[in-house]
């Protein structure tokens, strides 16, 4: 058993550390600040490969594998720790490897080099009002008719939504097909949402990952070409599971990055903040607390890297899978949750203000507690029903 890198995925790492120290750190309180990820950021990350990680050559991507995009998400969440880039960047490297699996040859051509470019956002689009985890509840409804899919519904807390007004692009939306198939009867397609005629959006404020926007898209009668149907009419339900295995990936991986820094933050102020005539490192309480967070960190890391290399034999009907990537989603936001929480209280009052920069870690990875790309008790439950059967589950 080899827990190593290769020796090029190190290098990579190096070398993505160096481009997000250079070009993503020193815009990290700017970007939750000012609610937007400056264009010139999202611009540099599309030309050093990061917005076209997981698409291939083709359509002037990487072409990286999983593990490899997990590295990168991590490094990205360690410069900016309020997770808004992170989440630009997981959402396109996950749900566009989906893409151009199932999509079409002549959509593809269209939208990836565009991606790659950093001149469209590409995101996911599956949340309503009435379910979140509960995909087979979705309401919004495609038919189609004289070459053209038809769109009517809507969609709620989806990412992206004013990046896709602003700069282009669109969603893999998973829609209803066929009302009376269940889970059975939904299809995924791309629905572009820049002057697109029946489209509109609307932002909703949340209390973390403040650069990235959030929020609902309202489908109206829209009219979209044939071609962008992604994979076969109600097939879609499978797509999404398999697309929601990429993107927990790096959402754990990049959880796994924002609670390094803030470890790393908080070991070095132990060092040389003095109480009562001694570095608070020399108090074995806060010793004890470093060693057990240095655990929780490394335990979820491995989770993480394991559900990569799963994902990067490329066997998807692997029963094992769906419970390793449950198990590295749940244990990673939630030990990043656990671990800034902690750090923030190594720091005093300090660690409350907003100059400290730790509650925007604290406020983003909350977002993947409470619900964002499958929430913990829908991890607990896939796990436990790959561990009791099929038989046992609700």
């Amino acid at each position: 058993m080899d827990f190593s890198f290769t020796e090029k995925q190190e290098l990579f790492r190096k070398s993505v550390r160096q481009f997000c120290e250079k070009k993503i750190a020193p815009y990290a309180a700017e970007i939750d600040e000012n609610g937007e990820i400056p264009p010139g950021v999202i611009k540099d990350m599309a030309g050093f490969g990061l917005l076209g990680i997981t698409i291939s050559g083709k359509y002037g991507g990487l072409g990286a594998d999983f593990t490899t995009a997990a590295i990168a998400a991590e490094e990205i969440a360690r410069a900016d720790i309020s997770m808004a880039t992170a989440v630009y960047y997981l959402v396109e490297a996950g749900w566009s490897h989906l893409f151009e699996k199932y999509g079409t040859e002549e959509a593809k051509r269209e939208i990836l080099p565009l991606v790659t470019k950093g001149d469209h956002f590409l995101g996911i689009a599956s949340t309503e009002a009435t379910g979140g985890s509960d995909i087979a509840s979705t309401s919004t409804l495609m038919e189609k008719k004289n070459r053209k899919l038809i769109l009517n519904g809507s969609k709620t807390y989806i990412s992206g939504v004013r990046e896709a007004a602003k700069y282009g692009g669109g969603y893999v939306t998973i829609v209803k097909t066929d009302p009376e198939l269940g889970h059975k009867g939904l299809s995924f397609c791309y629905l572009p949402v820049k002057d697109q005629p029946g489209v509109t959006v609307k932002t909703i404020k949340q209390m973390g990952r403040g650069g990235m926007s959030n929020g609902i898209i309202i489908i109206n009668n829209a009219q979209i070409p044939e071609h962008y149907l992604i994979g076969e009419w109600n097939k879609g339900f499978y797509y999404a599971m398999e697309g929601f295995n990429c993107a927990r990936t790096l959402v754990a991986a990049a959880c796994i990055g924002a609670a390094q820094k803030v470890l790393e933050l908080g070991i070095e102020h132990l060092k040389v903040r003095n109480v009562f005539g001694s570095p608070l490192a020399k108090f074995e309480g806060l010793q004890f607390q470093v060693a057990d967070n240095y655990i929780k960190l490394e335990s979820a890391r491995l989770l993480v890297h394991k559900a990569a290399w799963m994902l990067d034999s490329g066997d998807f009907s692997n029963p094992d899978l769906n419970k390793a990537i449950a198990a590295a989603k749940l244990a990673a936001p939630s030990a990043a949750f656990d671990i800034i929480k902690e750090v923030m209280m190594w720091f005093g009052a300090y660690g409350y203000t907003r100059e400290a920069g730790l509650e925007r870690g604290f406020r983003g990875v909350t977002s993947y507690i409470v619900g964002a790309e499958g929430a913990q008790n829908i991890m607990r439950s896939i796990i436990a029903r790959e561990l009791l059967g099929k038989e046992f589950s609700t």
